[in-house]
């Protein structure tokens, strides 16, 4: 049986994990990666979240492969070439490691885009952030052990706040800042 869905209060030391997750990966990637983001619910200030570390990698391209997969297996990572989001390469931690999410993606992808104005946004409207955690916690109390449908039932409120994402990076020229790592 897969891991419950679990989501627990907002852990100031995971930005200090990103960090040091962040600081390895830029350490083996270099110029491969222009840049290296701390994304998704644990990069939000005070958001509630499963505690896993998501990483975004962006590349100019996904090919070829072995340049950024071999430095991220050499930190342990392991891909995930079954992954069917194809506006992404996945790699996750080693089994017994922390749990760790690292999404490569292409640089000023929309995919790459998106998840930057989404992390941005709710930085930015801690009224948003916290009612998205009240859906993700109702959401994981109905979807404990079934954690596609969980990430599946998000959508609805994930693409409505990025709505409200779009109006304010239009009225703020929102753009992303300097990379995390």
């Amino acid at each position: 049986m897969a891991d419950p869905v679990e989501i627990v209060d907002h852990d100031p030391a995971w930005q200090e994990e990103f960090a040091r997750i962040g600081e390895a990966l830029r350490r083996r990637l270099g110029d491969v990666a222009p840049r290296i983001d701390h994304i998704g619910s644990t990069a939000v200030p005070g958001l509630a979240a499963k505690p896993v570390i998501d990483v975004q990698v962006s590349v100019r391209s996904f090919e070829p492969l072995e340049a950024f997969r071999s430095p991220l297996e050499s930190l342990g990572l392991v891909y995930r070439a079954d992954n069917p989001d194809l506006t992404k390469r996945y790699f996750r931690e080693a089994p017994g490691e922390r749990r760790t999410h690292v999404h490569v993606r292409v640089l000023g992808s929309f995919s790459q885009q998106l998840s930057l104005l989404f992390r941005d946004y709710l930085r930015a409207h801690a009224g948003a952030a916290a009612e998205y955690a009240t859906v993700k916690r109702r959401l994981a109390a109905e979807f404990r052990h079934e954690r596609h449908r969980y990430v599946e039932a998000k959508r609805p409120f994930i693409w409505d706040t990025l709505r409200h994402a779009d109006d304010w990076s239009q009225a703020t020229g929102w753009t992303p800042g300097p990379s995390d790592a």
